[in-house]
């Protein structure tokens, strides 16, 4: 069976009215920000969506198979992210996503010592720049003693 570029269109526009539907009541307790929570998924749900309509509008075209192994990858790839986002706040912020880095890194085909070194970069450099320089609050978890 083939996939054409209608039907994955299609899946995106499912996509987007779920993320539609989901971001829009996103309210936050306290006013802090004059857009709101809810601005980014909104944001998201209109380019997927437009993606979307131009797949279905243009379609057609026949995507080959996907090579030997790809589908384990790609279940594996949303079992690390349901995992990071479920351990997102008791790990915290950096320990998360170092763990989400380095899995991701060995299922491209990196070595150990990369896929560590990868995530450990990403955790901490992520972290320093949302936490310090653009002022995101982020989950400190069990690392919140010491920073």
């Amino acid at each position: 069976m083939t996939l054409n570029d209608r039907v994955l269109g299609v899946g995106a526009l499912v996509f987007a009215a779920l993320i539609t539907a989901f971001g829009y009541d996103l309210e936050p307790p306290f006013s802090y920000e004059p857009v709101g929570p809810k601005a980014f998924p909104l944001l998201l749900a209109l380019i997927i969506a437009l993606c979307g309509l131009r797949l279905i509008l243009k379609g057609g075209g026949q995507v080959a198979a996907n090579p030997p192994g790809a589908n384990g990858r790609i279940l594996m790839m949303v079992a690390y992210l349901a995992a990071y986002a479920w351990l997102f706040q008791w790990l915290g912020f950096i320990v998360a996503t170092t763990m989400m880095a380095t899995l991701v890194g060995r299922l491209f085909g990196g070595s150990w010592k990369q896929a560590l070194i990868g995530g450990l970069a990403m955790g901490g450099g992520l972290f320093v720049l949302f936490d310090l320089g653009l002022d995101v609050v982020l989950p400190h978890g069990i690392l919140g003693a010491w920073l």
